[in-house]
């Protein structure tokens, strides 16, 4: 009891692979002052019945480049720790039965070039020759990648273990953290039942304990465990020892070699949630009673896949608990309630293969006070406040599990958990047809089914059956009006003298605007990196709005309060469920609105960036001159209990100017022809305003604000990347994100969003160029000849800097309103 540590620079809380690896890359960054503690034995949680898989490429760039690290790291850990791991790259086969699936296969094998990773597309026979004992008869094709690979999960925590140890860092099994101390909103330690520990840093790797230890105290953590379910044959005689890990997922199944038998596993599309009611305060290396007749039908289909399973006898019917998260991404990063209070749970059954890229990025951010590389893919800020909710947390999972191998669909909705917050319009829109698609709990009207048509989804990855109505409502915006319901806008005021200097002080422009006027600006880090993109409306002398995207509430509202000091005289707060939004947009907007108010409209009275309180019918609304779709329009800041009449007003009037109810998904095909970037896809926390073409939005004479000196530096030797703007020659290819970009032979980026341009007719794309002999200049960038890579065939594309459409912005500060949209290109 006396080497009992009473104090620790990191306590890391949790001794599966995760933490381990956390300890392990901690003292590789030269923190010694290390401890971990376990509150059974090592790996006693979920580590210990992995399948342990380690495949490479993932749904994004980050979190693939995360598992590339990890492969590597298993490569070489056994001769650095001289602890065995059982670590081998066998490869992986995944399969397609139908042509739908095929083509994620080949887009994904296309995403995989952006990464370096070695890829092959076969024909049905070419699988069959890699995986003989399987029937491929109705196969269309498999996508090979020879380098992803097994491993042993409790040797390989193990070896991350005694590596650490070797380092100086500190390991307690059988120490149960009772708590986490927490003064003022800084973590101070942990509370065990051996004493309390203080610490400048704490790290939630409990994995499905996380949750309950976090709501303690106050911090969203949303994860639940499900149950999950595999076999293992009797000895095969003869089965190949190397076989690639086959991956069926049209049959909801994975396989793999283990010792002369096979590990035959699923993610069923129905799941069976565990430990709602509470985890058993004994469990450690325990499993959950079998149930066969659930997992049936999937057995059956993996005997039809593999059929010598019908004749190989069951050794282990196994089922042990792992942890899901509602969006089936893990939960990395420092939490936005608690200062250096960071979390690593939640690995929706990929914690083998994540898990060394996870320890580091996370050793990273403690070490260097910010992350390595952009994680806002995987990073807690994300999370709503609501997603603690136990029971929201568990309908979700009954999906979450089956999504790892349901298809990845463009805009697929999830379809569990639903309904959790609704603008007061909800049900008059629904009424009107509207397709409703899910951000951040939000219900919002993706698009409009005309009468006589159910708006539901039918998925593809060519055009789906409501592009035809999101291009009507595309057209109205563009040569008459549409109503965008945008009461899901994260909004935040910060009140008080010093209000100015803070938000100049955190912004990249200048905020020292007159009353009524509105600015945009992007709140950088000390690199320069982009970590918000909102506007800011000056409402009074020492009175700001803030309005950002409804997936950025919770990160922007952190970043804000993180950067306002203690003794600034001001304070801020969200006030995003006070305000309706109703976004009136088109050349008619003005005639419009100007019907139904006495103020002035006009250009003269109410320029571009202009924002003022008006009556409107019978309410008091702020109305703000602003657009995300290139048009002129006007957002209208609605007191909730306003909002209802307030629409019904606009919709009445707006017979006589041709307005339509109009969806997201129209909203984004109307940004990308005028070329404004999305944070999150378009821009994030590694990317720069210089290298974004956002350097108009940068107060470079206002003195200094964080990440200045970074700019400024990189203004004075150029820009290697630069965000660029893509048109495909086919208008039968649709971009969705992460195809590679080619210019003349070379692959020197991938698409970071893209969508239908109807005004100019073609698929469109963002995405970043980079040189890697010099500077990516407009003469470097308009001298290439440019093809995306769109499932393996490359599509030739126009490149612009300039936006496509409208590039003079012309129409969104015109005086005029003309009757018809014309577009700089076509």
């Amino acid at each position: 009891m006396s080497d009992f540590p009473r104090a620790a620079q990191v306590v890391i809380i949790g001794g599966g692979i995760v933490g381990c690896s956390i300890a392990y890359h901690l003292t590789l960054r030269g923190l010694s002052d290390v401890v971990l503690l376990e509150r059974k034995q090592l790996t006693s949680g979920t580590t210990w019945h992995a399948a342990g898989l380690v495949g490479q490429l993932r749904a994004t760039h980050n979190l693939t480049r995360l598992a590339q690290y990890t492969a590597g790291l298993y490569a070489t850990l056994e001769q650095e720790s001289g602890q065995a791991t059982g670590f081998r790259q066998m490869g992986s086969l995944a399969l397609a039965s139908n042509a739908e699936r095929f083509e994620e296969l080949k887009r994904g094998a296309s995403m995989a070039r952006c990464f370096g990773l070695e890829v092959n597309v076969l024909n049905p026979d070419q699988a069959c020759e890699l995986w003989p004992l399987m029937n491929g008869a109705d196969l269309v094709g498999a996508v090979h990648l020879p380098k992803d690979g097994r491993t042993n999960p409790v040797d390989t925590a193990q070896a991350l273990a005694k590596a650490a140890r070797k380092r100086g860092a500190r390991i307690f099994e059988n120490v149960k953290v009772t708590d986490i101390a927490v003064e003022g909103a800084t973590v101070k330690g942990v509370r065990t039942a051996r004493g309390d520990i203080k610490a400048e840093f704490v790290v939630n790797a409990a994995g499905m304990w996380a949750h309950g230890l976090a709501a303690k105290i106050g911090v969203a953590v949303p994860l639940h465990a499900a149950e999950h379910f595999y076999v293992v044959t009797e000895p095969i005689p003869d089965l190949p020892p190397h076989l690639p890990v086959l991956r069926d997922a049209d049959a909801c199944t994975y396989a793999t070699e283990d010792a002369g038998k096979l590990l035959v596993g699923w993610f069923e599309p129905v799941a069976k949630p565990w430990g709602s009611e509470g985890i058993p305060e004994s469990f450690a290396f325990d499993q959950l009673p079998g149930d066969l007749e659930h997992i049936e039908p999937l057995l059956e289909g993996a005997i039809r896949r593999i059929p010598v399973l019908g004749r190989a006898g069951i050794q282990l019917f196994f089922n042990g608990p792992e942890s899901f998260t509602p969006d089936d991404r893990y939960l990395l990063g420092e939490t936005p309630e608690i200062r250096n209070l960071f979390v690593a749970a939640g690995f929706n059954s990929i914690g083998i293969q994540s898990a060394g890229g996870a320890g580091k990025v996370l050793a990273d951010w403690i070490v260097d006070g910010h992350p390595s590389m952009d994680l806002w893919d995987v990073d807690i800020k994300r999370v709503m406040p609501f997603q603690r909710n136990r029971r929201y947390l568990k309908d979700r999972t009954v999906e979450a599990l089956g999504l790892l191998y349901a298809m990845h669909w463009p805009f697929r909705q999830p379809e569990t958990a639903r309904g959790v917050r609704r603008s007061a319009l909800h049900d008059r829109l629904d009424e009107r047809g509207a397709c409703f698609g899910e951000t951040a709990g939000w219900e919002r009207p993706n698009w409009y089914a005309p009468k006589g048509v159910v708006p539901r989804y039918e998925y593809s990855y060519g055009r789906q059956n409501w592009f035809e109505y999101s291009r009507a409502e595309h057209r109205a915006v563009r040569e008459a009006v549409g109503l965008f319901d945008q009461s899901s806008f994260g909004k935040f005021v910060l009140e008080g003298p010093d209000a100015e200097s803070v938000l100049n002080r955190i912004s990249a422009n200048d905020v020292s605007i007159p009353v009524g006027r509105i600015v945009y600006t992007q709140w950088l880090n000390e690199q320069g990196g982009i970590e918000a993109d909102l506007t800011i409306t000056r409402e009074a002398q020492d009175r700001f709005l803030i309005v950002t995207s409804a997936a950025s509430q919770t990160v922007d509202l952190a970043w804000l309060r993180r950067h306002t000091p203690e003794s600034a005289r001001a304070v801020a707060f969200d006030a995003t469920s006070a305000y309706a939004v109703l976004g009136v947009m088109g050349p008619n907007s003005r005639r419009l609105l100007s019907s139904l108010t006495d103020e002035d409209l006009s250009n003269e009275a109410f320029a571009f960036a202009t924002s003022r309180e008006i009556d409107l019918g019978y309410g008091r609304v702020r109305a703000s001159r602003i657009t995300y779709v290139g048009e002129l329009g006007f957002e209208l800041y609605v007191p909730t209990e306003f909002v209802q009449a307030i629409f019904d007003l606009i919709l009445e009037a707006g017979e006589a100017h041709d307005l339509r109810l109009c969806g997201y998904h129209a909203m984004n095909s109307l940004r990308m022809e005028k070329g404004y970037r999305h944070w999150g896809h378009d821009i994030s926390p590694q990317d720069t305003p210089l290298e974004a073409g956002l350097n108009f939005a940068v107060g470079w004479s206002k003195g200094e604000f964080i990440g200045r000196d970074a700019l400024l530096r990189q203004r004075q030797k150029g820009v290697t990347r630069r965000l660029v703007q893509f048109a495909l020659g086919d208008d039968r290819k649709l971009l969705y994100h992460n195809e590679p970009i080619w210019r003349d032979g070379v692959l020197v980026g991938r698409i970071t969003s893209g969508m239908f341009g109807h005004t100019l007719k073609k698929p469109l794309g963002m995405g970043y160029v980079q040189n890697a002999k010099g500077l990516a200049d407009r003469s470097f960038i308009e001298s290439g000849r440019y093809e995306i890579e769109i499932a393996g065939e490359l599509v030739p594309a126009l490149a612009s800097l300039r936006p496509f459409y409208d590039p003079s912005n012309l129409r969104v500060r015109e005086t005029q309103e003309p009757r018809k949209a014309s577009a700089a290109a076509s």
